[in-house]
């Protein structure tokens, strides 16, 4: 049986990255196929990604490596709708729920938002894991199902389908085992790819800095939302990024269903004032995409409008959302040992101690507690006195408590005068 003769050799492509040169368009779009086709070898782009890591990309290159995993797959249309649509992505963090009230809130005034989203791994929450604490609710929809609900609805919250840039799919595991996670051109093109083959028209950004974050560094964070932003940019997809600090947990729930519950009291009009201040610098800059600037956010959160949608887009995925959500079958609470301040809650260990009491996984075939995770009682600023409740930690299993704490040793202070205030939303960034 002949084999049709391949226009490129790997290790040309290969040899170019290593040695600091540009790869020119037609050759890094072979090697993406190539490499979704099985002809490019896991060790031969491992090479290659560790070449990106340590020498770049230009823009263009960027953009072409993005354009070339799109073209590996599907690339979904939303122009039937008859509704402009915009979506979010956020890089991440402890306690971030934000996509469970935005997505309502902003599809309250007629906007479809097509949030596919996925599971989480390690110390940062999935959005999904986080919707199955609600009884009955199923993250798989048909594309058919799901368009028929933003049409009805305005919102869906779902899985992405394996058929959205499958390229992306074997480069981010192979990314994974072989130390090459954080090079921005790759971090880029990888969630670009996704965003952009979903097919919506607008996309805003939260690009996470600080302990709790992807990008722990500010600088690093800055640049992956500018990178960010040009590739939605060139694609046609207006796109802009806030840059948000992850230095301390969002909110004061830390978990699964717990921020399912926690997503709901913002939605009622209350919840933590740091989670409604991000949902609605959000959704502001996501309906200023799609036309309307002047939309009062927070009169929807207080008067109803988003929670009907909520409940609507939960109940549409079979999900009952007055239902009880999961409990804890143990608690451990820790509480102050002196009178003072809050003076730091560093949200890396929060969430490293959350993941080991069972809220998160370590490998994407474990399973999740819905239970588990961790409730703050106070935050950095607030008071406190000898004995009053700091957090408490959520499990199934007591024995968990004990490597949780010791994730939360030397995690938080408390100091005679509060901190100084920083803002949580840093900088906006636009193409």
């Amino acid at each position: 049986m002949s084999t049709a003769l391949e226009p490129f050799d790997a290790v040309d492509v290969i040899h170019a990255k290593r040695d600091g040169r540009a790869v020119a368009e037609n050759e890094l779009r072979w090697l993406v196929d190539a490499y979704t086709r099985g002809y490019v070898s896991d060790a031969q782009m491992a090479a290659f990604a560790m070449a990106v890591l340590l020498n770049g990309m230009s823009r263009d290159e960027i953009r072409v490596l993005t354009d070339a995993m799109i073209d590996s797959g599907e690339r979904l249309s939303f122009e039937g709708l008859g509704r402009p649509t915009v979506d979010k992505h956020s890089t991440g963090g402890v306690g971030d729920k934000i996509t469970l009230p935005l997505a309502p809130l902003v599809a309250s005034f007629g906007v479809a938002v097509p949030q596919l989203s996925g599971r989480g791994l390690g110390h940062t929450g999935g959005t999904l894991d986080k919707l199955e604490s609600i009884p009955g609710w199923r993250a798989a929809l048909s594309n058919d199902e799901m368009l028929a609900q933003l049409r009805e609805i305005g919102a869906v919250i779902c899985a992405a389908g394996s058929g959205l840039a499958p390229a992306d799919k074997k480069l981010y595991a192979l990314r994974d085992v072989t130390g090459t996670v954080e090079a921005i051109p790759l971090i880029a093109s990888s969630i670009m790819s996704k965003k952009i083959a979903e097919g919506t028209s607008a996309l805003v950004l939260d690009v996470k800095f600080g302990s709790g974050a992807f990008m722990r560094e500010q600088e690093r964070a800055r640049e992956l939302a500018r990178t960010m932003v040009a590739l939605g940019s060139d694609s046609g997809v207006a796109t802009t990024a806030l840059l948000t600090d992850m230095s301390t947990p969002l909110g004061l729930a830390i978990g699964n269903a717990n921020e399912v519950r926690e997503s709901v009291e913002v939605l009622s009009g209350g919840g933590p004032a740091d989670v409604v201040e991000l949902t609605v610098a959000l959704a502001r800059e996501m309906l200023a995409l799609a036309g309307q600037p002047d939309a009062d956010v927070a009169a929807a959160l207080s008067d109803g409008r988003a929670m009907d949608v909520w409940r609507a887009m939960i109940r549409a995925q079979d999900g009952d959302p007055g239902a009880a959500l999961p409990a804890p079958r143990e608690t451990h609470t820790v509480t102050a040992d002196r009178d003072g301040v809050v003076t730091r809650m560093e949200a890396l260990p929060f969430g490293v101690a959350a993941w080991r009491l069972g809220a998160g996984r370590a490998r994407a075939e474990d399973r999740i507690v819905h239970a588990a995770g961790i409730d703050l009682h106070v935050k950095p600023g607030d008071a406190v006195t000898a004995g009053q409740p700091v957090f408490t930690l959520l499990a199934d299993d007591p024995t968990r408590f004990d490597r949780a704490l010791g994730a939360l040793e030397g995690a938080w202070d408390i100091g005679d005068a509060a901190p100084a205030r920083t803002p949580l939303v840093l900088e906006r960034i636009t193409a």
